[in-house]
């Protein structure tokens, strides 16, 4: 089951970015089998990291995602702290990788 919140706009990933202090964007595609394989064991790994907020952009609804964050393969997996990108992961991911990559972020976000 998805919980992300879904983008409708791109005003709304920019407002997104702005407002939350970690926020991380998934952008994925209808039709993409491995966006759909990815998204649950990202989703349930957040749940170890509650200061990452989550939205999600279906590149199809919103095509200028990828020219604004030059995102060339879908899933693109996109880590803001403060506004600037920290973590970029796409198509294949390491789900070991990544979670050390937001542990990482997260506490040198809180021990600052």
């Amino acid at each position: 089951m998805n919980t992300f919140t879904q983008a409708t706009s791109m005003n709304q990933v920019t407002q997104f970015i702005n407002e939350n202090s970690l926020a991380f964007v998934y952008i994925s595609r209808e039709d993409c089998g491995i966006c759909h394989a990815v998204q649950p064991q990202v989703q349930s790994m957040l749940k170890e990291f509650p200061s990452i907020k989550p939205i999600q952009v279906n590149a199809d609804s919103i095509p200028e995602v990828a020219s604004q964050f030059t995102v060339f393969t879908v899933p693109s997996l996109l880590l803001f702290s403060e506004r600037k990108e920290v973590i970029r992961e796409a198509r294949f991911v390491v789900m070991d990788e990544l979670h050390k990559k937001f542990q990482q972020v997260t506490e040198n976000f809180e021990n600052r």
